[in-house]
Parts: structure tokens; sequence; C-alpha cells
């Protein structure tokens, strides 16, 4: 029996960031420099696939500084850590290496700068994600003011109006987060802004690219976890600029065939925490099920690496 045709529009860029491919290389080089296990505080990224490969491996994955011993290394997400977190692991003495994003770091450093001149901070972030805990926690408790909406800013109880600064979760809707800055800048004329758009690369880019497909196709497939907030963004996003169904899903295993019926065009993207075999084997599904024909939307080309701490550079002594 012959199958249905269907065109695959693949979303590029897609799938791992340089901040992801960077904290999973943390944890396998921290794991052969000093053998297993190798604690991790919180999930490395936002991806079951991807965590339970480094558990094979010898991570050993806990929420908290407490459930670690003393004697073993330990690593931080690359969602970032509250300032509290190295301190405590300082005080044990023990070995630690911090994963986080260096492009949180940046916005963890910007945060601290407008506080030693003397400002206020406003969040744009979702709260409770590990990144806008971690970034909170750079500064004293009330010092960073949350915002998840443009209603929020309205209930905003600052210190003084004129004295203050914004910074923004890097995995946020680029344009949800213009109208969360247009309400800011309407209450506060005077609030800072980044020099640059803390919003990162990846976060942008995926999100481009799927608004390149979304027009043009039936469903959106979005690979990634319930818990990745990049990922949830790109559903939003697919929904958001005409397609009629978006999906997210962690398999091909969680697909929903029936919801599918009928349709002649599929979209693929990838959070950038889910790897690339994860959309290969999507892609495989598909074509058990359709004739496929495929093509690729690559709306930018990305280069960007990070270096790995020099502390797993260096052999063990």
């Amino acid at each position: 029996m012959s199958k249905p045709d269907l065109t695959l529009y693949l979303a590029a860029p897609r799938g791992f960031c340089a901040g992801v491919d960077r904290a999973i290389k943390i944890v396998e080089m921290a794991i052969d420099k000093w053998g297993p296990p190798v604690f991790v505080r919180h999930e490395i990224v936002h991806n079951k696939f991807v965590v339970d490969s480094l558990k094979d491996k010898g991570a050993v994955f806990v929420e908290e500084l407490d459930e670690c011993p003393d004697d073993r290394p330990v690593i931080f997400s690359a969602h970032g850590v509250p300032k509290a977190i190295p301190a405590e692991a300082a005080r044990r003495e023990m070995v630690y290496v911090d994963a986080t994003c260096p492009l949180v770091s940046k916005v963890h450093i910007e945060a601290e700068r407008h506080h030693e001149n003397g400002l206020q901070m406003v969040m744009i972030g979702h709260a409770g994600h590990p990144e806008t805990i971690g970034t909170m926690g750079q500064l004293p408790d009330g010092e960073v003011l949350l915002v998840e909406t443009p209603d929020d800013v309205a209930g905003l109880d600052v210190r003084d109006p004129s004295r203050l600064a914004f910074i923004t979760q890097t995995t946020l809707s680029v344009d949800d987060t213009v109208d969360i800055v247009a309400a800011l800048r309407a209450r506060f004329p005077d609030i800072v802004g980044p020099h640059k758009e803390d919003i990162c690369y990846a976060t942008t880019n995926r999100q481009a690219a799927v608004k390149a497909i979304a027009p043009q196709i039936d469903a959106l497939l979005v690979i990634g976890a319930p818990n990745s907030s990049n990922s949830q963004r790109l559903v939003e996003v697919g929904s958001a600029n005409g397609c009629a169904y978006a999906q997210l899903v962690q398999r091909a295993t969680d697909i929903d065939w029936r919801a599918l019926e009928g349709i002649t065009s599929v979209g693929i993207t990838a959070g950038a925490s889910a790897p690339e075999v994860l959309v290969n084997e999507v892609i495989d599904a598909f074509r058990d099920r359709f004739d496929v024909t495929q093509e690729l939307v690559e709306t930018a080309q990305e280069n960007i690496e990070f270096k790995v701490p020099r502390v797993l550079r260096v052999p063990a002594q």
C-alpha cells in the first residue's frame, strides 16, 4: 500500500546551542578527569535523554548541594546558580565546576554592575525557573523584582522609579519580551536596559526559524523537554505565527499520530538542549508512515563555541 505524501520542513538552526554543548562537555570531561561519580546539582540541561546518557557515564544528579559528599566533584548546571551555592561549596572545600552558560553569566555580571551603581533590578523571567532563581540569587533579597507579563509591571513596588534597570531570562519569547519592555519603559521612563539584548542568540535564532516555516505548515513538532523554557517558547511562537497545530514531544514515541491525520506538511525543530539524534528519530518515524520530501529552512548559521573551564583542561594531579 502506498504511503501518503508529506513534506517535512526542518528548521535551522535547531537543537544544541554552544552553552548546552559546553555544559555536557564539562560533565564528560569531569568524569574523565576525576572518575565517577561526579555530582551535578540540578539537571545539567533540561533534557531527559541527555541526563540519562550522562548518568550511564557516571554522573549523579541531585537537587541540592547538601546531597553531595565533600570529597567528590560537583558541577553546577548551565542555568546558573545563586551566589550562595558556590560560596557554600568553597566553605566545604569541595572541588566544583561552574557550567553556567557564559551568556547567563553575562546577565549575572550586568545585574551586579547595576547593583553597585545603586540601581534596583527588574527581571523579566519565569518564576521558579532555575535560571531566574540563579540570576535573582546574585543580589541581596529585594534587589531584584520579577515580572512575567506586561500586567505585572503595573503592580511593581519599587524603591525609586528613577533608579531602576532591567534584565531578562535568556530563553524568553522575543515578541513577548518586547511587550513587557514597552510596559516597563512606559511606567518608568528612566529605566536602564541592557547594552545588548539579554535573550541569547540561540533562543532568538530558533524562534526566527520557526517564524519562517510556521505559515506554510499544517503542524509543528518541537523536540524538547516540558521543563525547557526555550522549547516551550518555540511551541508558542509556532502557534502565534500561523501554525494551527504545535506540539512539544520529547521523543518520537510521544507523537500524537491521530492529530496529524490528513496533513501534508510538518515543521520540525528542537529546543537548545535537545540532541540531533532525537530529531533523526522523529524523521525516521515520519518516514515509516509517509512518503517524505525533506526541505531545510535555514535562517541563520551558528559557529559559536565556548571554552570549558581551565580546571578541566589541565591533567589531574
